[in-house]
């Protein structure tokens, strides 16, 4: 394993969550509400036509909280910070666009009104989505003891 690529121990959280699943879901619901209010804060901002913006607004906010908890709280590694965020991001790419395409759908084609209600539908896939890549992808660190626990 390359230097810096070893998991931390695990943090407060974990222990008394005990289950990273369990962390990820609770860090998850934690930063779905940040993001959540984001999207609807950018929707006040810009206004309902430019939903499509506010959404990446909101991703871009959401993105970066959600790193630094789920780096930190639920997958605790250490090193490669660059690499992390750069696959993190991937993964969270990889949700916007599946999110922006389902949002485009329900608003413009389905007209599923409010496009909060759109948005909120739409949470349970890329909850999914996140979940499995970033434990899969953006934190993996094979080789080490925490591996065993995923």
């Amino acid at each position: 394993m390359p230097p810096g690529a070893m998991s931390g121990p695990p943090g407060w959280f974990l222990k008394v969550v005990r289950d990273q699943r369990v962390a990820f879901l609770i860090v998850g619901g934690v930063n779905t509400a940040v993001g959540f209010v984001c999207f609807a804060g950018f929707l006040v901002l810009l206004g309902q036509k430019l939903y499509l913006v506010a959404l990446v607004c909101a991703y871009i906010v959401a993105t970066l909280i959600a790193f630094v908890l789920y780096r930190f709280v639920v997958f605790r590694v250490r090193g490669h910070v660059l690499a992390d965020l750069w696959r993190f991001v991937t993964v969270y790419i990889s949700a916007l666009a599946v999110n922006f395409a389902l949002l485009f759908v329900m608003v413009d084609i389905v007209h599923m009104r409010p496009v909060l209600l759109a948005q909120a539908v739409i949470t349970l896939v890329t909850a999914l989505i996140s979940w499995r890549g970033h434990k899969n992808f953006s934190f993996r660190r094979t080789g080490s003891p925490e591996d065993l626990h995923r």
